[in-house]
């Protein structure tokens, strides 16, 4: 009918004579030439704007703005049950043993997946392990840097959880159950934990997993699931009591002079030399990046200007600087550096400073012995976590595969949406080649441009590859009016009818107990929200 519709018409107007038929021409050739002026149009803009970004429409970035948290769009921090989740029972199927390698961050993901592997095969967890690895030469363990008592309280109704393998008396003889040791695969599914797993140990009594690092899978389609990572990760997991000590102290004494920035400066040997990041060190720098990256990781070409032009880089001390800059910070911006050593010295770190001169680390801002002497183990790591935490903005430079970067980037997004700058170093590689090819103009607009694109910490979409470590939105969140009944917050609860519950379970028998668990935890998981605020607003006992 459409189409006979349009015949229709256009024998009208080839009945209106030889006049209609001209004018009928004369429009169409004027609709060509308007079209084809736009389109020309389109391309000198286009062109113009690749050979000179100074003619890009402003973009504002109110710097100011950027030191309140970003808009929550009526979202808030929820990892409370939604549904039925019954205590573990009293019998478990067995023990579970875990150890956590790589860096802080690294560990403290091990640590979340460690306890819901338990969940998932009903065991009881004994404390994780963590590696004193190579790099950290830090054999704290978890009782050194984690509050073991607040830990295993917090987590009391998800899991069991023991600090070690208590002995057993069979036979009239002591022994001590001694744990079947297998390599989960990485991001193994939870069918692995629920088949392979449980059944070895269910024929040992105690299972060794090793190593255990991204060895569950991230994304899982139970939302119960999730929300207990994120019971683990921000609620159970917190450093002991010195550590939270020395990051008060730190953030007082930043914040005693205003808002503070914190940039996790990732231009570093390690992650310089994974990158394939050399060209730019001097013959001897190269040499020293060449021998770590072949001795540490796989063996692959990598060519710097095509690693450069993607954005695989970690930006330069230099390009950090001027980012800021161009988005409207000055140089009485307050900011504190979270890093190891800086690779390549004080030439790198020169242009940055000479930015903005307000610079401190954890070791300037507190010469303590206890930091000065651990300022390049787990202690340190700590507290720079907590410090990132807590600033008013937090940057990093590299959130690639760093843990550090990704697992802050999610705790700021779950504690009140503060602030994030996130470079999107892809779009800024060829404002920043151009730059050094001496292309100048319009540069601080271009790096306005792609920097205004970011969402700076407000609620947004998890798409792979972002982890669910960087973004728990939306299972860990809720909304008080949502549109969606799914996004409804758990109502809120009452601190002495918690209290009760506490205390019937500690009086009644196990029968009426078991009975009551599921209630009892749903109150008590309601109270998880009460924590779902800043740290220096529920204090730092939390």
């Amino acid at each position: 009918m459409r189409r006979s519709g349009l015949h229709r018409q256009h024998g009208k107007q080839g009945a209106g004579g030889g006049g209609g038929g001209a004018k009928g021409i004369y429009a169409k050739l004027t609709i060509a030439v308007v079209v084809l002026l736009i389109c020309t149009l389109s391309l000198l803009f286009s062109a113009t704007i690749g050979g000179n970004r100074g003619s890009l429409e402003p973009s504002e970035i109110n710097a100011e703005e950027l030191w309140e948290s970003a808009k929550s769009s009526g979202w808030r921090p929820s990892s409370a049950p939604r549904s039925d989740w019954p205590s573990p029972p009293r019998e478990t199927n067995g023990y579970l043993r875990v150890r956590c390698n790589g860096g802080l961050n690294q560990q403290r993901s091990a640590i979340c997946n460690a306890v819901l592997a338990a969940r998932i095969m009903n065991a009881t967890l004994v404390l994780p392990e963590l590696d004193a690895n190579s790099f950290w030469h830090d054999e704290s363990g978890f009782q050194g840097i984690y509050d073991v008592e607040h830990f295993i309280q917090k987590l009391k109704y998800d899991v069991q959880i023991v600090e070690s393998i208590p002995e057993i008396r069979k036979n009239g003889k002591t022994k001590k159950i001694k744990g079947y040791q297998l390599r989960p695969p990485r991001d193994a599914p939870i069918e692995w934990y629920t088949t392979v797993a449980l059944k070895k140990m269910q024929e040992h009594g105690a299972i060794y997993l090793t190593p255990f690092s991204h060895r569950l899978a991230e994304e899982i389609d139970n939302p119960e699931y999730q929300r207990l990572r994120c019971r683990v990760n921000y609620h159970a997991l917190r450093f002991k009591p010195n550590i939270m000590q020395l990051s008060e102290s730190i953030v007082d004494k930043l914040r005693a002079q205003g808002h503070f920035m914190s940039i996790h400066l990732r231009f570093e040997m390690d992650m310089l030399a994974f990158a394939g990041c050399i060209d730019i060190f001097n013959l001897e720098e190269q040499s020293i990046l060449k021998k770590y990256r072949k001795e540490n990781f796989a063996e692959k070409r990598l060519v710097y200007k095509e690693r450069r032009a993607i954005g695989k880089c970690p930006l330069t001390p230099e390009e950090v600087g001027l980012i800021l800059h161009a988005m409207g910070f000055d140089n009485s911006t307050r900011i504190y550096l979270a890093a190891g050593e800086l690779f390549g010295g004080e030439r790198f770190m020169k242009p940055f400073r000479d930015l903005f001169p307000r610079l401190e680390n954890h070791s300037s801002v507190d010469s303590s012995e206890e930091l000065v002497t651990n300022t390049q183990g787990l202690l340190g790591s700590a507290v720079d976590y907590m410090v990132c935490l807590l600033s008013d903005i937090f940057m990093p430079t590299y959130d690639g595969p760093s843990n550090f970067a990704n697992n802050l980037l999610g705790h700021r997004l779950y504690y009140g949406f503060r602030t994030t700058i996130r470079p999107d170093r892809k779009a800024l590689a060829p404002i920043f080649i151009d730059r050094e090819n001496g292309r100048t103009a319009g540069f601080e607009e271009a790096v306005r441009h792609v920097m205004l694109k970011t969402n700076f910490g407000g609620p947004h979409k998890r798409v792979s590859p972002e982890s669910f470590y960087t973004n728990s939105w939306p299972e860990c969140f809720c909304q008080v009016s949502p549109k969606n009944p799914a996004d409804k917050c758990p109502p809120d609860n009452v601190l002495e009818v918690l209290d009760s519950r506490l205390e019937n379970k500690v009086t009644s028998d196990p029968e009426t107990l078991a009975e009551k668990n599921s209630t009892s935890f749903y109150i008590f998981s309601c109270n998880l929200d009460h924590e779902d605020r800043p740290l220096e607003q529920i204090g730092w006992s939390t």
